[in-house]
This record gives structure tokens, C-alpha cells and sequence, in this order.
């Protein structure tokens, strides 16, 4: 792996160093990986492209690789899966590398900090402590979490919403939001109770739109109403986000095959007309009902 002091730009690598990188049989895979992306920031002979990148330009590339990953899971594609986690770790390495560019810290420190804190709240497989159960887990993972903030100083969290933190995509919150209140009791017994929320919600979207509301009362009675339907989907034990995933992925098929149709028919789909639509989409759910 290439080395350089913390805080010092990367040295300009030799063409012997740069054969080694893509040849790729005498580095250890991550060490390689490592010695790819210093080469890939060399000031001298760089990627422009990559030189340019800073930690604000990159996060969104580190956002879209997680969904890209999440993706391959949930289509059970594990060639791709490889393929994305790879990406995936790709975004590591590349925040990394800008922080031991700044003097931060380094790759190894990341990977150090993570592998102390497994450890560090895994006592019941490290050390003497017991769990039986996923809960106990939780539990104790808390406790320590509240034993390390003590030691750093941090004040002690006020609430149960603390640490929930608001760049999470807007479904997952809310579900870890409605997690932590039922943690304090705050939360029906049934689904019954989030399944009239939800038509109470959508009754009051509904005379909002009757009064002639604006956008903005638009936007927070639809806000609660899909609130509501993530706790709802709580209680009924169903990952909401995965829940619309699977809604879209229906809806695009049927487009799909909507379109199909309609290409037998005429040369402009655009010109058929809503009820001709409607016609030819009732027809396409009405094929995928069939039995095989």
C-alpha cells in the first residue's frame, strides 16, 4: 500500500507502481484497492475527475450506491450484489482518502474505530456477558451506547426520538420514529388502531381538497396520511419502503405491457385517450390474474 504522512499530498507514482496496480496479481486485494484510489487522487497524474471530487460532491454517490445495493438484495441478484457492494465500498475508500489527504484520519482508522466498537458492544460474544435474545441485545447495545457518551462528555439523551437523525429517507424515519415512541408505550395494540388512523387521515386530505386548500395544508395532510401508513405497515409487520418498492415494480410491468399493447393498435400511443387506457390497463390486470 502506499504510504504518506497524515496531511501530505500523495507522491507521484512510478510507471512500475502503476503496472503492479493493473496487473493485479502481487496486491493483496484491498491493499490494491487502496493503492488505486491514491493513484486515482495523484496530483501529478491523477484522474481529473477524481481530483476534483470533494466530500459534498461524493455523498450523493454514496447515497445511490447503498440503494443500488439494497436493490440487487431485494431482486435476490447476488452477481450483482458483488458488483455493488463493491461500489459501495468504493465510496469508503474514496471518503478515506480525502480525509488522510486533510490530515483527518485514514482508511485503517476507519477500520479500526468499527472493528473497537463491534467489539466494544458485543460483550456478550467477546467477553463474559449474556443475551438471549435479539432484545436483551438491543438492550445492552443502548446501555453501552449511553456508557460511551458519558465517557466522551456528551449529555445524556433527553428523549427516545435523540439520535434519529433527519437525512434518513422520509419512510424509514418515520418508522424508527413510531419504533421509539412504542418503546414508551405510546402505540396501539393492534393494527386495527393505525388501520382507522389511516382512514381518518385520508378523510381529512379529503375535505381539505373540498375546501380548496393550498398546496401547503395539501402537504401536511398528506404527510400525516402517509404517516399513518407506515405505522400501520409496522404493526402489520411489512417493510413500507419495500412494500412500495414491490407497488412500482407491479406498476412499471403493467405499464410495460400496456405500451405493448397499444403498439398493435396505433402509431401514437399518446393520442389513444384516457378511456382506451383505462380499457387496455384493466385488460393487462385482468391477463395477470390468470392461472398458469
Amino acid at each position: 500500500m502506499l504510504q504518506h504522512g497524515k496531511g501530505a499530498r500523495p507522491l507521484a507514482m512510478s510507471q512500475q507502481s502503476r503496472a503492479t496496480l493493473t496487473g493485479g496479481n502481487t496486491l493483496e486485494p484491498m491493499n490494491r484497492l487502496l493503492a488505486i484510489m491514491a493513484a486515482l487522487r495523484d496530483p501529478e497524474r491523477g484522474c481529473p475527475w477524481d481530483l476534483a471530487q470533494d466530500f459534498a460532491s461524493i455523498a450523493p454517490y454514496t447515497l445511490e450506491e447503498a440503494y443500488e445495493v439494497a436493490e440487487a438484495i431485494r431482486r435476490g441478484d447476488m452477481a450483482d450484489l458483488q458488483d455493488e457492494l463493491g461500489d459501495l465500498l468504493l465510496q469508503v475508500v474514496f471518503h478515506a482518502r480525502m480525509a488522510e489527504e486533510e490530515g483527518f484520519f485514514t482508511f485503517e482508522d476507519v477500520a479500526r474505530s468499527i472493528s473497537d466498537k463491534l467489539v466494544r458492544r458485543h460483550p456478550h460474544v467477546f467477553g463474559e456477558d449474556r443475551a438471549d435474545d435479539p432484545e436483551a441485545v438491543r438492550r445492552s447495545w443502548e446501555a453501552i451506547k449511553a456508557e460511551e457518551r458519558a465517557e466522551k462528555g456528551e449529555p445524556e439523551h433527553q428523549s427516545v426520538m435523540d439520535g434519529i437523525t433527519s437525512g434518513l429517507p422520509g419512510l424509514v424515519r418515520a418508522r424508527k420514529l413510531q419504533s421509539r415512541a412504542a418503546r414508551l408505550g405510546f402505540d396501539w395494540d393492534d393494527p386495527a388502531g393505525p388501520l382507522a388512523k389511516v382512514r381518518e387521515e385520508a378523510d381529512e386530505l379529503a375535505e381539505e381538497m373540498v375546501q380548496g386548500a393550498g398546496p401547503e395544508r395539501f402537504e401536511e395532510e398528506l404527510g400525516d396520511l402517509l404517516f399513518a401508513t407506515v405505522n400501520l405497515a409496522r404493526h402489520l409487520k411489512v417493510d413500507p419502503e419495500t412494500a412500495v418498492q414491490k407497488a412500482g415494480d407491479k406498476f412499471e410491468r403493467r405499464f410495460r405491457s400496456l405500451e405493448e399493447a397499444l403498439g398493435h393498435d396505433t402509431e401514437d400511443p399518446a393520442s389513444v385517450g384516457l378511456d382506451r387506457l383505462e380499457a387496455h390497463w384493466q385488460a393487462v390486470k385482468a391477463d395477470e390474474s390468470k392461472p398458469d
